[in-house]
């Protein structure tokens, strides 16, 4: 398993779907270690399978204040509740890093 760098923007395209519930509770947890106060997810528009596992997943997780649909179809914004240090002064993990495994393929360019 990789580890991919943690931004203020995921994308789950190359996820399969059975990963995606993991993979996203695993970021936003990284994400408030980070300081970041909102993230958006991009889970594509198809069917809505990746979009309903993500937004119960953020239903359900205690560091997220609210999430709207993004201002394009196909992804989601979610507000964090701020619990650490802006920048992720808490975070000791090396800079880049956070542990959000890598999809197959390795990560989109």
């Amino acid at each position: 398993m990789h580890e991919i760098p943690i931004e203020d923007t995921i994308d789950l395209h190359s996820f399969q779907p059975k990963e995606v519930k993991m993979v996203v509770e695993e970021y936003l947890y990284q994400a408030v270690r980070k300081g970041f106060r909102e993230v958006r997810i991009i889970h594509g528009r198809g069917i809505g399978v990746q979009r309903e596992i993500v937004r119960k997943v953020l239903e359900n997780h205690p560091d997220v204040a609210g999430f709207h649909d993004g201002p394009a179809r196909g992804s989601t914004i979610a507000t964090l509740k701020h619990t650490g240090t802006p920048g992720g002064a808490n975070d000791n993990s090396p800079p880049g890093t956070g542990g959000v495994p890598e999809g197959r393929g390795g990560p989109k360019s």
